[in-house]
């Protein structure tokens, strides 16, 4: 299982995130287990922090439909899924064979199979086929690929619906000048400052950076602007 390096590059001072994630209230139940599992085994998941303000956000806004890229183990669908209503589904989508094979078993523990498709494959091949639209978006996949997938997020987003995006900002390490990062992940650092310098300044958009986790990000969409000019932008 690939563990995640930013789990111990926080963006606060390590003591307020201790406290963050130990004070607040803990999980009860399957999904409680799954999460204590996954900390013990160093299984990259949405840090606890991150849990209870999810927990609180979707709790006012109810989103009834929800799409997430980037499965991994289920666990953020499964949280989620608590959130939907009685006739709300969540949707993820995942390539990795293991991540799928454990989420699958992860939703079945739980008995939520009938609130969550978990769409495997490209989420680049997968995204275009999508009708949406969405209440919320949650994406949590490959950085790198944050700017790609944004602007299918913003057609299949409901006008007035919520783009979460998590882990942008890399452990601090996207406010550094380019020369000086290392060049296997050049690319991640140029393209998450390309996303970021589009989103928090766009008139199309409100967002919003929260230092939870390695940065949480609330993208609201004002209207219906279309998006895909920025494929080509960056291309060029």
């Amino acid at each position: 299982m690939v563990q995640n390096e930013m789990m111990d590059r926080p963006v606060i001072d390590p003591k307020v995130r201790d406290f963050l994630r130990t004070a607040q209230k803990p999980l009860s139940g399957k999904l409680g287990e799954i999460e204590k599992d996954a900390h013990e085994r160093r299984v990259p998941i949405i840090p606890h922090e991150t849990v209870v303000f999810l927990n609180v956000l979707l709790g006012q806004i109810k989103p009834a439909q929800i799409l997430e890229i980037g499965t991994a183990i289920g666990f953020s669908s499964s949280l989620m899924a608590q959130h939907v209503g009685e006739n709300g589904q969540v949707t993820t989508i995942d390539r990795y064979e293991k991540m799928i094979t454990e989420a699958k078993e992860n939703y079945a523990k739980q008995g939520i199979e009938d609130k969550i498709t978990l769409l495997e494959g490209q989420a680049a091949d997968i995204l275009p086929t999508l009708n949406g639209p969405y209440d919320l978006i949650f994406m949590d996949s490959a950085k790198a690929k944050y700017y790609d997938f944004f602007p299918e997020c913003m057609r299949l987003l409901k006008v007035g619906g919520m783009l979460i995006v998590d882990d942008v900002l890399q452990g601090g390490t996207i406010l550094e000048p380019t020369e000086t990062i290392p060049r296997k992940v050049r690319t991640i650092h140029r393209k998450l400052n390309a996303f970021l310098d589009v989103v928090l300044k766009h008139p199309s958009l409100d967002a919003s950076i929260l230092p939870l986790g390695d940065g949480l990000l609330l993208i609201t969409k004002k209207d219906e602007t279309d998006f895909f000019y920025l494929i080509d932008e960056l291309n060029k």
